[in-house]
């Protein structure tokens, strides 16, 4: 029961006495309510204040305290809005909204009558999208042990490793993570129902590349492959490319990687919880590559790797090399480098096993020797120096030397071929016949006959592109080399002697060369007098076979030999077919012009093979170069494929076109 009591300070008395008016003064009683708290009390002493007094010197410290962590708070949020607003927006719409890529496919190569070399084919790739996948561990640990045991051949550990390299708070976390590639169709399809319900698990369907070498590997040197982009080559790209793209590697594909692998498109679409898309938002068109038509003809290329082939086996060698060019524009028509290898190995993904295999070969089949391969140019050379001494005023056509057999200096003798010599001899029969002697004469001198000499031998050879690039559309081209008297003595500590100059008048020494230098000035004496850039593209076109752009002749030098000295070797390498060291092609139907050639390079192996020439005589349409490694003489075993090519190339190809 709630009740009130009223007493005057010090005094009892009834409760419902008032006394003083009608509650006295009531600044002298004292209000209890005796089942709470006293509210008021007041006594004789005065006012009361409740609570403390407060210190106002605290009020700077709290202030400042304040102050601090709102300066804090403000800054956080204009780095997160300001600074990193971008990375957190992107991040966020990441999680609903995407661009994604839509893939250009990839140009078609042509040979030189439009035969398809190439073909785009269904690949099944498989991979992940970092940011996508469960943040459970243990669900992303069965998501990675499925995705192994239907691979088959990566371990969960394998893939964890892939995994472990990505921060998954980053952007680089929306970056497709490459897994696995060229899927068996079976595997693909369990991957594509299972991974259904598996976040940030994509099976996608690109393409990669299958050759149509129509039976001549020889082509893969040419064609060369695509493959997965590397990291290093990713870093190289830019943004261009993506972790899951292929790359052209070597050949035709790297070298007009820019121009086969088109404009990719992209279309913005929006994911669900799982990373996979629910729609599409918008798009633009892909680009697909230009196509590309070669100068080479392969049933040229394919011919003549059979019967390069054929020579090798029947002459127990495994190495060899044969190059047909127009003469006329550049174009090479055929390049063979024996052994081979199938490109389509590498462009469905080769193993570490094959590859190791196929490097450990000491014939090294995957060595393009038509481009890349330097050897030393033996009697090859010889029309080149002819052209120089000739041009130079050492000889004119009627100079003549005597061959007995060789030079002797001092104790050194540099021999001829021919036991005896070739008796009285001129710039064309030294040609026709290899005679050593007329090119020791004009290279060194002797006696009383003064020679080119090194400064202007090394001049010519330059000003016909020797130890230099031809720039040819084929990526690993080699330079040669040629040889100083300051190289010499820095790198040998000897100084040149006028034996050194004999050696690489006749294509011996240090020299080198690539069977393709030798094909172009072959080339050049074909024409008449002019160097053209080699190269395998003649042409380029858009996805619809439409003309892009066609590849002109383009002319690295000319006018530097008369026309008059050009026509001088011409009928000297004419004589070599005649009256010379290659006469079995005399009985050919068409008239042909070449130069044999033995290139000293082992003193315990046989000498390199060589042997080059022209045809038709009069109006050239071919230059061609024939090696092979450890062949000995070039008249023996390079002449022969020379003539059965010949053979097809002007006769039995037009009879079986005919009919």
């Amino acid at each position: 029961m709630l009740y009130h009591k009223f007493k005057k300070n010090g005094e009892s008395g009834d409760p419902f006495s008032i006394k003083e008016g009608v509650f006295g003064n009531l600044e002298n009683f004292s209000y209890r309510q005796t089942w709470t708290e006293d509210t008021y009390i007041h006594g004789t002493q005065g006012k009361e204040t409740l609570g403390k007094t407060f210190d106002f010197k605290r009020a700077y410290f709290v202030s400042a305290v304040l102050i601090f962590f709102m300066f804090i708070l403000a800054a956080r949020t204009a780095w997160l809005q300001i600074v990193k607003g971008s990375y957190y927006y992107s991040m966020a719409e990441g999680n609903r909204i995407r661009i994604e890529r839509v893939e250009a496919q990839r140009g078609i190569i042509y040979d030189a009558n439009h035969k398809p070399l190439v073909r785009n084919v269904a690949n099944f790739l498989l991979y992940f999208v970092p940011a996508d996948l469960p943040a459970d561990n243990n669900e992303l640990y069965g998501i990675i042990s499925r995705t192994s045991q239907i691979l088959g051949d990566q371990t969960p550990a394998d893939i964890m490793e892939k995994i472990s390299k990505v921060n998954r708070k980053s952007l680089e976390a929306y970056q497709p993570l490459f897994i696995a590639d060229n899927i068996e169709y079976e595997k693909a399809l369990k991957l594509y129902l299972e991974s259904a319900g598996w976040k940030g698990v994509v099976l996608s369907n690109k393409t990669r590349r299958q050759y149509d070498l129509a039976g001549s590997q020889s082509m893969s040197h040419i064609l060369g492959y695509t493959g997965k982009i590397s990291d290093e080559e990713l870093k190289k790209a830019g943004n261009e490319y993506l972790p899951i793209d292929y790359i052209g590697k070597i050949g035709i594909e790297y070298s007009y990687e820019d121009n086969l692998r088109g404009a990719n498109g992209e279309k913005q679409i929006e994911v669900d919880a799982l990373g996979k898309e629910k729609k599409i938002l918008g798009q633009t068109q892909e680009q697909d590559g230009n196509n590309l038509v070669l100068s080479v003809d392969i049933d040229v290329q394919k011919k003549m790797e059979d019967l390069l082939m054929a020579a090798l086996e029947k002459n127990h060698l495994t190495k060899g090399v044969a190059l047909v060019m127009n003469p006329n524009t550049g174009e090479i028509l055929a390049s063979v480098s024996l052994p081979a290898y199938d490109n389509n190995d590498f462009a469905k993904g080769i193993n570490a096993k094959e590859y190791a295999d196929l490097i450990a070969r000491p014939d090294q089949p995957l060595f393009n020797r038509a481009e890349s391969g330097e050897y030393p140019s033996g009697s090859t050379i010889k029309p080149v120096m002819a052209a120089a001494a000739l041009q130079e005023g050492v000889i004119n056509e009627n100079t003549s030397v005597l061959s007995t057999g060789g030079l002797k200096v001092g104790e050194w003798f540099f021999p001829d071929w021919k036991a005896g010599g070739h008796g009285v001899t001129n710039v064309k029969k030294a040609l026709a016949e290899s005679v050593n002697t007329f090119f020791y004469y004009i290279g060194g001198g002797y006696q009383d006959f003064k020679g080119l000499g090194l400064d202007r031998i090394i001049r010519y050879e330059k000003l016909f592109n020797l130890g230099a690039p031809l720039g040819v559309d084929l990526a690993g081209e080699a330079n040669g080399f040629l040889p100083s008297a300051e190289w010499k003595e820095k790198v040998k500590g000897e100084k040149w002697y006028i034996g050194d100059t004999y050696h690489l008048s006749i294509g011996q020494g240090d020299i080198t060369v690539t069977p393709l230098q030798i094909a172009e000035y072959t080339s050049f004496f074909a024409n008449g007098g002019t160097l053209y850039r080699p190269h395998f593209v003649k042409e380029i076109l858009d996805s619809q076979d439409k003309p892009v752009k066609e590849v002109q002749p383009e002319i690295i030098r000319k006018d530097f030999i008369s026309d008059n000295n050009v026509e001088i070797v011409r009928s000297g390498m004419r004589q070599t077919v005649t009256a010379g060291s290659a006469r079995s092609l005399s009985t050919l139907p068409v008239a042909v012009a070449g130069k044999t050639g033995t290139a000293q390079w082992s003193t315990k192996k046989p000498p390199h093979a060589w042997f080059t020439g022209f045809a038709p005589y009069d109006h050239p349409q071919i230059a061609f170069t024939i090696l092979m490694e450890a062949g000995n003489e070039g008249s023996t075993v390079c002449v022969p494929v020379a003539k059965d090519f010949l053979q097809w190339y002007f006769v039995d190809r037009n009879q079986k076109n005919s009919q």
